[in-house]
């Protein structure tokens, strides 16, 4: 028996809304799993997901084959990882036929990423917010909402861009931040995306990741000059994020013209308000 899933790419922090805030993209992995008696290696990723999972359900664990295909950048703040994670537990869970609930599911994922914000994106769909006691909110995302993404050719790893964010803020950064987010979570609960509009600062983590994206401002500045509403660093990065009701290519052009030295990769795509799915049971 095989099962294979379709997971969404994700973009998260939105700016300001640290690990809680974040969007499903119209970009995806496929994962699939049998069950395999040759018992060859799979990657460890993929066995960690595995063991959580049987650990979690009591479900007597068999040995499994996993392929991996589709166009998520690894290690460019689109949630590639999760694409891998979740696939393999929703898989698991249809193998098994043990129904976990989606909450359970996410809080599996989160649990094997160490923050929540993509898990619940990529599953959920559309614009999520998630807690810190994994209660998730979701909305859909007008499809005419555009995201350019600036994606350049180079990694950022999750754990050594967390390593530069700081334990504490002042007071007055911190309800900047405040503000903003619910800004952004206004605009996607109401559709009324002008909202959006200057809601992207943050003082949590951009200030401090900039290291690894230096030229994050300019692209950011080009990307509003050229009729965005504004962006900000997908996840922790390398990718950068841009929102516009345009049809995105001026956004593209001017982003791409502020940093030529980058030979980044240009994308423009819609959110997926449907989040991950099983695709194929066989």
């Amino acid at each position: 028996m095989a099962v294979s899933v379709q997971v969404p790419a994700s973009t998260t922090n939105l700016g300001p809304g640290f690990d809680c805030l974040g969007i499903s993209l119209r970009i995806w992995n496929r994962i699939s799993i049998e069950v395999d008696r040759s018992q060859d290696p799979v990657p460890e990723m993929v066995s960690q997901t595995a063991d959580l999972f049987f650990n979690h359900t009591g479900e007597t664990p068999f040995p499994i084959r996993c392929s991996i295909e589709g166009d998520v950048p690894q290690a460019r703040g689109l949630g590639s990882s999760v694409t891998i994670r979740l696939g393999v537990l929703i898989a698991l869970d249809r193998l098994t036929n043990r129904r976990l609930s989606r909450e359970e599911i996410c809080s599996l994922c989160a649990e094997l990423e160490g923050h929540p914000d993509n898990a619940a994106a990529a599953l959920f769909g559309g614009f999520t917010i998630i807690t810190t006691a994994n209660r998730v909110a979701r909305f859909d995302i007008d499809q005419a909402l555009k995201f350019v993404l600036f994606i350049p050719d180079f990694e950022v790893k999750t754990s050594e861009a967390r390593t530069v964010v700081p334990n504490s803020f002042p007071r007055k950064a911190v309800v900047e931040n405040l503000a903003n987010a619910s800004l952004i979570a206004a605009a996607f609960a109401s559709g009324k995306y002008a909202y959006l509009r200057d809601s992207f600062v943050d003082n949590l983590h951009q200030p401090f990741r900039e290291q690894f994206v230096p030229f994050l401002p300019r692209v950011l500045r080009a990307a509003v000059a050229a009729g965005a509403f504004g962006g900000f660093l997908s996840g922790s990065g390398s990718t950068i994020a841009c929102l516009t009701l345009s049809d995105g290519k001026e956004v593209a052009a001017a982003i791409e013209a502020a940093a030529p030295e980058q030979n980044a990769k240009i994308v423009i795509v819609s959110a997926d308000n449907d989040g991950a799915r099983v695709v194929l049971e066989e």
